[in-house]
């Protein structure tokens, strides 16, 4: 299969099938006029690679984890395993931002919200309100 039908195949251009290629995510023979030539099997790992990126997994992790259950090297287990992994990564990174809002959301209360917890903003003492940004002092 040369590289157009492929793209054609995936609804997408050469340039990302050649993308997917150099990233090893896929692979091609080259025909002695020096064309790419893709076995038919390609197709059904390319549309897996892009199932997969709509999953949420990362090209990286395509590539480095994943390869295996898109070769079909792999067991229904295997796959998820994979699928339960991502699960527990979205719920951990989902924590993490719900904690991250609270901080937010508590530091509005705050004069200075920028403020190191525990330390009192320089002028604070004084009476002065503090605006000072970020990593800068005011003279």
């Amino acid at each position: 299969m040369r590289i157009g039908e492929l793209a054609r195949g995936a609804g997408m251009s050469r340039d990302a099938v050649r993308f997917y290629e150099r990233l090893g995510l896929i692979a091609s023979m080259r025909t002695r006029s020096g064309y790419r030539d893709f076995p038919d099997e390609m197709l059904q790992q390319l549309l897996y690679v892009r199932t997969a990126q709509s999953l949420g997994f990362s090209l990286s992790e395509i590539g480095t984890g994943l390869t295996h259950l898109l070769r079909g090297t792999s067991t229904p287990q295997d796959a998820r395993r994979v699928l339960l992994d991502k699960i527990a990564m979205i719920d951990q990174r989902i924590a993490d931002l719900r904690a991250l809002r609270k901080e937010l959301h508590a530091r509005t209360k705050l004069d200075c919200p920028f403020a190191v917890r525990g330390v009192t903003p320089i002028g604070a003492s004084r009476g002065k309100k503090h605006h000072a940004s970020v990593g800068t002092r005011a003279p």
